[in-house]
């Protein structure tokens, strides 16, 4: 199991895009017949981390734009 972790750059070191088609290739990896019913679980988990990574980043990005927009509010 540790090995297949060790096929997966960190999440933490992706771009957003990156984890995005990662998570694409991912996604249309599972669905082909040529899925590796073996390596099953560990795409599932990667694609859980990946979907754990995007939507915290993307509401990171959402507060921080909350915050920049409250302050154009404020000073006009």
């Amino acid at each position: 199991m540790s090995q297949n972790h060790k096929d997966f750059t960190p999440v933490s070191e992706l771009t957003y895009n990156q984890a995005v088609s990662e998570l694409d290739s991912i996604l249309r990896m599972m669905q082909s017949d040529q899925c590796d019913i073996d390596r099953l679980t560990a795409y599932t988990r990667r694609a859980s981390e990946l979907l754990r990574e995007c939507r915290s980043r993307l509401t990171a990005t959402d507060e921080e734009l909350r915050g920049i927009l409250a302050d154009l509010t404020e000073n006009v």
